[in-house]
């Protein structure tokens, strides 16, 4: 198979941030994706629908006229979160989904939930109006190794919270492990998860072995090849659990080059690429269209896009190594294999 068409791909787990970033890189997810996810941790973070509303305009202000984009928005959940505002904002069409990030669970996460108990009236309400919660999964306890950190939050943290919460519907986001494929696969029509691309790509060893790689740094930080391998079965299984949420995530080339480097990978360019070419490996392309075009807009209970996205497979495709922008360099992901598909 040399050529493919899909139906043009979501994106369920979307960073763009804001100023000259945010005008940077918000065109290059345009240029490929129809709808995204937009995460909420600013700084400050999106709290309020008005807020939400005020983001929203300065996302479309930074997508390129003529682009066939549109941003789903999202709230950050906190501890003072008004559970009326919330059902409120998803009835006026503000906001898709609610994020719930454990306090100092990664980047600006500070202002995330301690207690989850103070939570709960919320996620009640969300509950009744069919408001999904995209869950950052990780705990955040000193004394639990950072490689155990999804697998012990789905025990101590998320499962109790489904159970208090029926109906409420879960969207485990980002997962690395393979806990989280299979509690995943165990949740039924009200779970779904996300699998980033880096995460397809890369195990702990890419970070770590011959040197520090900063690039290749993200959290949830990437785990053994077994649970690499268990990803990838999952996400081209075809198996509606499933959808692509890339955790695309700028930071200047300073932020991660620093004795404290940042989180995330930044993989809008040239993601669709990189799907087909794994996908490929993996002798799934026909079900890549259902991981990155269908599964997404099934769980949110939207139609998938209209429009059609077709990539070719010949030479190697270029993207440029880093994108300039007007806070800095930032480089974009390097899947470390040459690149045969291309987005017509």
């Amino acid at each position: 198979m040399t050529e493919i068409t899909l139906r043009r791909p979501d994106d369920w787990h979307l960073h763009l941030r804001d100023g000259e970033m945010l005008s940077a890189v918000a065109p290059e997810s345009a240029r490929h994706f129809g709808r995204a996810i937009i995460m909420p941790n600013l700084v400050p973070p999106v709290v309020t629908g008005a807020e939400a509303v005020a983001y929203r305009e300065r996302i479309l202000a930074a997508v390129p006229d003529g682009a066939d984009f549109t941003p789903l928005m999202t709230l950050y959940l906190t501890e003072a979160t008004d559970p009326a505002d919330v059902v409120k904002a998803k009835q006026d069409g503000i906001v898709t989904a609610v994020k719930l990030y454990p306090a100092g669970a990664t980047t600006n996460s500070a202002s995330g939930v301690r207690d989850f108990d103070k939570v709960r009236p919320v996620l009640e309400a969300m509950a009744e109006a069919s408001i999904p919660l995209c869950v950052h999964g990780e705990v955040v306890d000193a004394e639990i190794d950072i490689f155990d950190r999804e697998a012990v939050f789905i025990e101590r943290v998320l499962d109790p919270i489904r159970r208090a919460t029926p109906g409420l519907k879960v969207v485990m986001e980002h997962i690395t492990t393979k806990d989280g494929v299979d509690y995943a696969r165990s949740g039924g029509d009200t779970l779904g998860a996300t699998i980033t691309t880096h995460h397809l790509v890369i195990n702990r060893n890419h970070i770590l072995v011959g040197g520090i790689k900063p690039h290749y740094y993200c959290l949830p930080v990437a785990k053994r090849e077994s649970h690499r391998l268990a990803l990838l079965e999952a996400a081209t299984s075809g198996d509606a659990t499933f959808f692509l949420g890339t955790d695309s995530a700028p930071h200047v080339d300073p932020a991660k080059e620093s004795g404290c480097g940042c989180a995330g990978c930044f993989t809008a360019t040239n993601t669709m690429s990189i799907l087909a070419e794994v996908f490929e490996a993996a002798g799934a392309l026909d079900r890549l269209e259902a991981f990155t075009s269908l599964n997404g807009p099934a769980f949110y209970g939207l139609a998938p896009n209209d429009a059609r996205t077709t990539l070719r497979k010949g030479a190697p495709v270029s993207y440029p190594a880093k994108i300039e922008t007007g806070d800095g360099p930032l480089t974009v992901f390097d899947p470390g294999f040459p690149l045969h598909w291309q987005v017509l």
